[in-house]
């Protein structure tokens, strides 16, 4: 996806905004004031004028080109920085019902900082704090934070909200706002040259359900997503019939461990010795390398590990400097390398010890584990035991459950790959998500509970 840094730059294509306009009056939406809030050279707004002549028409925009030629419309258009305007001033004169309309940039956050750009947002997405938000969920899709905050400044009014948006921040604003309505999907390569998911989205006051439709003008949804428990689920029918397995996962699921630097700590077999794609050829001692499974090879079935992880902690902020003296030679590597591991860009890293990890403790070393790849939807768990004499350890795209004994890593193996858990699963796991699996949705099921039903 191209990468466009100021709001007007993602632009519409008139015959995509004619097209989600005629949906809206097909679906009897008939505003007396359209609101643009980054409104580019005014597609919408032309297609607003068209379908609603009578309506008051109302445009912002970053660029003063743009200004100009979006007035061309015959609306008011302002100059207008989106993440320095006072939306709850601005909105308050317009006569409801106000349909909010638009096509906010696709980019994230911390894109539009890599590029340069000083006109993004100064606060967080609502929802994310603590060791979520400096190990990257705090890196929020803008469209989102324009979402939130216009949602905000409607809140009590009578409101119609339709945007062109990512389906995955269609999924989020489903989960966390108040709001209901409809996700219809749109071809964002043909339209944007965009490799992602993308929907109308029209959101307004009223149940917290959403009907899902692979195009714009399909006559029947395909799901209806709805939040239960504050949990969006993707159907809300399959959600019920299986609500009986709900629970808590005993142990708990857990990720696996996190480097942030593979080129340097992963290392692929070299006939009986190592190589690393940051150093080539590695000869260190062999107490602290542990084999070690990705998520591409669970999902693939490989069968016996060919990648080894250099392990420099058994536990969160080990220290580490007892290598120097007892591993030379890893400690060397390690230290010829240290201008990649000490370059991470993570913040979790600061202050711990040199060369640190995270995703380590006794969980991670568990002779037996039940295991599944968090970026492929079809859930295939595996039974991963020891390689070589030692654990094998998972890397952080995946998730496992530890067990001490085989048969208990079985029996938990067999009730996560029942029909029912199968059942479970796929009503609460959306598959065009970046990573469809999550350690919430695998806590959510009761195992134990399918193991004896």
């Amino acid at each position: 996806m191209s990468q466009r840094v100021e709001h007007g730059d993602w632009q519409t294509p008139p015959e995509l905004a004619a097209a989600c306009v005629a949906r809206l009056v097909a679906a009897g939406v008939s505003p007396r004031t359209v609101l643009e809030p980054t409104c580019g050279r005014g597609a919408f707004l032309a297609a607003a004028r068209d379908a609603w002549p009578r309506a008051r028409l109302v445009g912002h925009e970053l660029r003063a080109d743009y200004v100009e030629d979006a007035r061309a419309t015959g609306a008011e258009v302002h100059q207008t920085d989106f993440f320095d305007a006072d939306w709850d001033a601005l909105t308050r004169d317009l006569e409801p019902p106000v349909l909010v309309l638009g096509n906010p940039p696709w980019v994230t956050s911390a894109a539009l900082g890599a590029l340069g750009s000083s006109n993004r947002p100064r606060a967080r997405v609502a929802g994310v704090s603590g060791l979520d938000a400096v190990t990257g969920r705090s890196n929020f899709d803008v469209s989102e934070h324009v979402v939130a905050r216009l949602l905000d400044a409607f809140e009590g009014e009578d409101f119609t909200l339709a945007m062109l948006l990512k389906t995955a921040v269609a999924r989020r604003i489903a989960e966390r706002r108040a709001v209901g309505g409809e996700v219809r999907g749109i071809d964002a390569r043909r339209w944007f040259g965009a490799a992602v998911d993308g929907a109308l989205v029209t959101a307004s006051p009223g149940p917290r359900r959403w009907k899902r439709f692979s195009t714009l003008d399909a006559l029947e949804p395909t799901a209806t997503w709805g939040v239960v428990d504050g949990t969006l689920t993707l159907d809300l029918d399959a959600f019920e019939r299986t609500r009986t397995l709900a629970g808590t996962s005993d142990p708990a699921w857990r990720s696996g461990i996190k480097h942030d630097a593979a080129a340097v700590m992963e290392l692929a077999r070299d006939g009986a010795g190592w190589r690393s794609r940051a150093g080539g050829a590695v000869s260190i001692e062999a107490d602290r390398i542990h084999p070690l499974f990705k998520g591409g090879d669970l999902a693939r079935g490989i069968e016996a590990p060919t990648r080894g992880v250099i392990v420099t902690q058994t536990r969160l902020g080990e220290p580490t400097a007892w290598m120097r003296e007892a591993l030379p030679r890893t400690w060397a590597y390690l230290e010829a390398h240290r201008a990649a591991l000490d370059g991470r860009k993570s913040r979790i890293y600061r202050g711990q010890p040199d060369f640190a990890m995270f995703g380590v403790g006794a969980y991670a070393f568990a002779p037996f584990k039940v295991a599944v790849a968090g970026l492929y939807p079809d859930l295939a768990f595996r039974l991963v035991g020891p390689h070589d004499g030692k654990p094998t350890l998972l890397d952080d795209t995946c998730y496992f459950l530890p067990f001490e004994a085989r048969a208990d890593a079985e029996r938990a193996l067999r009730a996560l790959s029942s029909e029912a858990a199968r059942a479970f699963f796929a009503a609460r796991t959306f598959v065009d998500a970046k990573r469809p699996v999550t350690k919430q949705l695998l806590m959510a099921l009761d195992w134990r509970r399918v193991a004896s039903g």
